[in-house]
């Protein structure tokens, strides 16, 4: 891709030299020449290059249908090969020749047969030279392509004028994002920086551009990272047989991967290129493109014939046309990519490429046009594109007059366009420039496991926030709120084995803190530290955990925790706070959902029925309280291999949390006659405990949302009695939505006296994914605004909307305005905002006293004396 004037000499055989896909592509096309280090010659055998006639029995050829560079690769790869291969039969005039025909010059190339002998054979085959030269080529154009994909498809996306809003949603901070997909999004967040033609053109061509770019990389550095252990790994002669099949075999999984890659690749350009076409632009030229396009541009077809022949050659084990056929397939992208940037370029800057490419004191037409640009408002592309696209016009424009025509300018775009062009290289660079430079860098970035959230995410979680406060307090809790961080002393030894998942804070003058970890012990905390005897409260506020971040995980998140404090009638907390549970979710409405419930003292009585010494019950816990996530024999293979257990225990305790059912059932099965459970005192009082609350629970009519399961354990330490855990029945895949339980012992720990406790915590954050995913499959989105009213000044005069918008602000009414003398900038922000009405007043509505009120959704318009607009609002505003 150098300019072939200026070539370069890449030396083979030196000492810890390494042939690279990069050199092995600049041989091949004629931009470099190859020298062998003097000191590989002398490895080599040259007493054995006399051989007599019998001993060379053995004729080499490069195949037929292998390109001129194919070819050339191939024997850059043999070279490499015969030089570092630990053999002394290998005889020096055989590099030598070889290396004399790469410095031919490349249109004069042509390779005639060797002769060769057993030893020299056995090299050649081993080191499949054509296979591995062609994987070169593909290792460096491949790399090459992802960076023109970015470019190009940022240039579509203006030329299309379409929504770029996924882009920006692709790393929700839950580490459950592809890399590489996220890379991809961020560098066309960096090209399109700034960009005032990407618009509302929803397209899923454009939406996938991260999930099948960020493949094309993926597969890139799969191939790469082959590639290049291929090129300089040597022959080793008599070890044992060939390796040849090993290494076919390696590539050839590698390239049916990188194959498929290609052809989702192309078929995502020739989407984006019908988007352009179909956008709004010179419909002259988009139609003598369009026909240039069906002439000229491989199609879907091809692409899909070409994908299918690779398949078969595989099949085959036909390896060299195997690979010789993944890289015409890549040739075709190639093209389609280049004829893409053509459709996005020429929407762009097409009318005044097509002018100055002319003599346009010739022609009167043409001076019409040049005016036509001159007036016409510049478009203001991405601090990248614009970058991207002057470059390629410089180049054009440089060329001088004979771009009249559309055929002439398309040429040379493709010309330009051509990887082996003396100029890509430029252009190439520029790009990586672009995405890698400080500007790029400016652009920040959210750490691991937290998020923003934008205005229609809020609007959702306000009124979450809302209905959960309305439900709290209905219940007569009054709100608590807590620092974000506590002294570590304060959190350390109250979460069992998750106390690993503790912030820590730097010492910052003598106290060793930590943020919280959740929102009970601070609340345990508060109530011994003030010497509570009761307190019923909720607070709603941000955790923070030390985890790795997944779906749905989060290192930042908000809790909305409900606490009951105090001695009251026997499981009458318990019981509220369920009833609460079932409260919040059934007005949050996110669909089905069960509350798992199980009793602690009960599972301890399994335990030491089972046999399990006291001091593992809290790391038993731990391990049955993962059986949602992994099967019982994993949790038994941890049981007894990490955690000392004997199997017929683990098997024991299997029988009990197997146990679920409708809570009144399972009970009675429980507390049969026979059952061990009541022989044991801990798991008889729990059981005697979830009779009083399984009756209070029918009564209230949720017991039927309620499940009794023995294998729910929740691990944290603090609890002491009823446990319990909702889980959503729905598609959205999100875990436990809310759980809680009751923790008589852990206000204790701060003070001198012990007050009992019982509470929920509310996984808000988990909620609001299945709401926000709700709304999705509803295609509905939320209001971001409460704003009723937009008033609209037809002109430039400030003190108008001063005047008329504090009149409804006085009033309580929610208002925007707007100064611009154009009406449909009002409609159109109206619409986008979604505000039902707008009050229009200009100079005609002042002089004559009156205001116009326009309905948005029914287009309906009324006229209204200018003292009555606001008794007009209320009455048309109150439901």
């Amino acid at each position: 891709m150098a300019d072939p004037t200026e070539v370069s000499v890449i030396t083979l055989g030196g000492k810890g030299s390494s042939l690279s896909s990069t050199s092995v592509y600049a041989i091949a096309h004629g931009f470099a020449l190859v020298r062998i280090d003097s000191s590989a010659l002398d490895r080599l055998s040259s007493s054995s290059n006399d051989q007599n006639a019998a001993s060379l029995k053995h004729h080499v050829f490069i195949p037929d249908f292998l390109t001129r560079e194919e070819a050339r690769a191939a024997l850059v790869v043999l070279l490499n090969k015969l030089i570092i291969s630990a053999s002394s039969g290998i005889r020096s005039v055989i590099p030598v020749l070889i290396a004399d025909k790469l410095n031919s010059r490349p249109e004069t190339f042509r390779f005639e047969s060797l002769d060769v002998t057993d030893e020299e054979l056995s090299v050649f085959k081993q080191s499949c030279y054509v296979l591995n030269g062609i994987c070169a080529l593909l290792d460096h154009q491949s790399a090459a392509l992802s960076s023109i994909a970015d470019a190009v498809a940022g240039m579509s996306c203006e030329a299309s004028k379409a929504d770029v809003s996924a882009f920006s949603l692709m790393d929700s901070g839950d580490g459950f994002a592809s890399k590489e997909e996220v890379g991809v999004a961020n560098d066309m967040k960096v090209l399109l920086n700034g960009s005032k033609l990407v618009g509302k053109i929803e397209s899923e061509a454009i939406s996938k551009i991260p999930k099948v770019h960020g493949c094309l990389r993926e597969q890139a550095k799969l191939v790469h990272s082959r590639v290049r252990v291929e090129l300089n790994s040597s022959v080793k002669i008599g070890k044992g047989g060939s390796l040849s099949s090993g290494t076919e075999d390696t590539i050839r999984t590698a390239l049916l991967s990188f194959a498929a890659m290609l052809w989702d690749l192309g078929k995502c350009s020739l989407e984006r290129g019908k988007l352009i076409l179909g956008s709004s632009g010179d419909d002259n030229i988009k139609a003598s493109l369009a026909g240039l396009l069906d002439r000229e541009c491989p199609s879907n077809e091809s692409l899909k014939k070409e994908y299918r022949l690779v398949c078969e050659l595989s099949l085959d084990e036909k390896h060299d046309e195997f690979v010789h056929t993944v890289n015409v397939l890549l040739v075709t992208v190639w093209k389609i990519f280049a004829w893409e940037a053509t459709a996005a370029l020429l929407t762009i800057e097409g009318g005044e490429l097509m002018v100055k490419g002319q003599d346009v004191d010739t022609n009167e037409a043409n001076e019409k046009v040049v005016k036509k640009n001159e007036k016409k408002k510049k478009a203001v592309l991405g601090k990248g594109t614009n970058v991207v696209v002057q470059l390629i016009k410089d180049r054009l424009q440089g060329k001088g007059g004979g771009l009249g025509s559309l055929e002439n300018l398309v040429k040379d775009l493709l010309s330009f366009l051509d990887p082996k062009a003396s100029q890509f290289d430029n252009l190439l660079k520029k790009i990586k420039e672009i995405v890698e430079s400080n500007e790029s860098r400016r652009l920040p970035k959210l750490p691991k496991g937290t998020r923003d959230f934008a205005k229609e995410q809020m609007a959702i979680r306000k009124k979450a926030f809302s209905i959960i406060e309305g439900v709290f307090e209905r219940h007569g809790a009054t709100t608590l709120d807590t620092p974000a961080f506590e002294l570590r002393e304060t959190l350390t030894g109250k979460y069992g084995e998750d106390s690993k998942l503790i912030f820590d804070l730097a010492d910052q003058g003598g106290e060793l803190c930590s943020l919280r970890y959740d929102l009970t012990v601070p609340f345990a905390r508060y109530v011994a530290m003030n010497g509570l005897t009761s307190f019923k409260r909720y607070q709603i506020a941000k955790v923070y955990r030390r985890d790795n971040p997944s779906k749905g995980r989060y290192r930042e998140f908000y809790q909305c925790d409900f606490d009951i404090a105090g001695q009251y009638e026997k499981m009458g907390p318990d019981f509220e706070v369920i009833k609460i549970m079932t409260e919040l979710l059934d007005e949050l409405n996110i669909g089905q959902y069960e509350i798992k419930l199980n009793h602690r003292k009960l599972l301890d009585g399994m335990l030491e029925i089972c046999g399990v010494p006291p001091e593992k019950f809290r790391t038993i816990c731990s391990s049955i309280d993962k059986l949602d996530k992994q099967s019982f024999d994993q949790i038994k293979r941890e049981m007894v291999e990490e955690k000392g257990l004997t199997v017929e225990t683990a098997e024991r305790i299997g029988d009990f949390v197997k146990e679920r059912g409708h809570p009144l059932d399972l009970l009675s099965k429980l507390k049969q006659e026979e059952s061990v459970l009541l022989q044991n005192k801990g798991s008889s009082d729990a059981l005697s405990d979830l009779e009083i609350l399984f009756s209070a629970l029918e009564k209230s009519k949720c017991i039927d949302k309620v499940v009794f399961d023995l294998s729910l354990a929740r691990g944290l330490d603090y609890y002491t009695g009823v446990i319990y855990e909702a889980v959503f029945k729905g598609g959205t895949q999100v875990g436990s939505i809310a759980a809680g339980g009751r923790f008589d012992n852990l206000i204790g720990m701060f003070g001198s006296k012990q007050v009992p406790a019982v509470g929920i915590s509310l996984g808000i954050e988990r909620v609001l994914v299945i709401m926000e995913q709700n709304l999705k499959d509803q295609k509905q989105t939320a209001r971001a605004t409460k704003t009723d009213i937009l008033v609209s000044i037809l002109g430039d005069d400030l003190t108008l909307a001063a005047e008329l918008a504090s009149e409804m602000w006085s009033a309580k009414l929610h208002a925007e305005f707007l100064v611009n003398k154009r009406v449909m900038k009002h409609i159109d922000r109206a619409k986008e905002s979604r505000i039902p009405w707008i009050v229009f007043l200009g100079e005609r509505e002042v002089s004559e006293g009156i205001v116009k009120l326009k309905n948005v959704e029914t287009f309906e318009e009324i006229t209204i004396p200018r003292s009555n607009i606001i008794d007009e609002l209320k009455k048309r505003l109150t439901p």
